[in-house]
């Protein structure tokens, strides 16, 4: 297990977090990876340290999951995690930072931006968004079919076996069938298994996470976010768990940003053909490329798409 940092908040939370990269202090704007549902801070580890040969990169457990902890009556909403990533760019004492927000992390990115124009609760950021890249997410609670689907807990006692059977069948979604079938892929899909008794979490908190992803309302909410602020959508073609006419969907509610680039270049993807699990697509430095050339972009260089 890699050394970690804890931070603890003024209710009792602990969040476990890692600073990437520290040889690049102060030389390029941190990265900072929000990940989504079910995912520990390790799970981006094949792009997140290609980045961190760039810049810093933080990785971190949200509450609850991994070697982070929540209390027992955790209110557990996105607003929640959304102040929790707050509260650790505060404490990094970071000005400037770029934010990766992957599912459920892509939604908690959005609601911290939303943060100094909340209803009843105005907080303002004290650091400068650079850059903002949503993977595979939302800005509505995903409609049926689409979402991530949580076996049933198994009655009696969780072996581990039974647990191993329960996690493989959670993966199809995430993937698609193809990929899932390849011969090819086999030992990563039993790596991922694996990865699964590795820092997870109770199922009460993965219900949590469902339950606070389906229940958030972003309504007119992007009409608040500034162009100075550079935004890239990067979203699958296979993607079951978010659909991909999200895409579209972001482009209208934020007019100025990108779509990832497509093609042979520098900082483009070979193809949107990929699923949820974005990772497990193309090699990594592919989306360190993709990263980076993002993060060198300015408001005038716009994409045309």
């Amino acid at each position: 297990m890699k050394a970690y940092s804890i931070l603890q908040l003024p209710d009792g939370t602990k969040l476990a977090y890692e600073v990437l990269g520290s040889d690049h202090k102060g030389a390029s704007v941190p990265f900072v990876y929000v990940g989504g549902m079910t995912t520990c801070r390790g799970d981006s580890e094949k792009v997140s340290s290609l980045v961190a040969k760039h810049r810093q990169v933080l990785i971190y457990d949200h509450r609850g999951m991994g070697d982070s902890r929540a209390r027992e009556d955790d209110p557990f909403t996105i607003e929640t995690l959304a102040r929790d990533l707050l509260s650790l760019i505060q404490h990094l004492q970071w000005s400037e930072v770029a934010l990766c927000g992957h599912s459920m992390g892509g939604i908690v990115v959005q609601s911290l931006l939303f943060l100094p124009f909340h209803r009843t609760n105005p907080t303002p950021l004290p650091f400068r968004v650079t850059h903002v890249v949503l993977v595979c997410t939302s800005f509505r609670p995903n409609p049926e079919p689409y979402g991530l689907k949580l076996p049933k807990r198994p009655k009696g006692p969780l072996t581990p076996e039974i647990i191993r059977e329960t996690v493989r069948l959670s993966l199809p979604p995430a993937l698609d069938p193809e990929w899932f079938a390849s011969e090819g892929n086999q030992k990563r899909i039993e790596e991922l298994i694996d990865r699964a008794f590795i820092g997870r979490s109770p199922f009460k908190t993965l219900l949590q996470q469902k339950r606070a992803a389906s229940q958030y309302d972003f309504t007119g909410s992007h009409s608040h976010l500034s162009p100075d602020t550079q935004f890239m959508i990067i979203h699958g073609e296979l993607d079951q768990v978010a659909p991909f006419t999200n895409l579209q969907g972001f482009l209208t509610r934020i007019p100025w940003a990108r779509v990832v680039p497509v093609g042979d270049g520098p900082g483009s993807l070979p193809s949107l053909r990929f699923g949820h699990d974005w990772i497990e697509y193309f090699d990594p430095q592919v989306w360190c490329g993709v990263f980076e050339a993002f993060l060198q972009t300015r408001r005038k260089e716009k994409a045309v798409l």
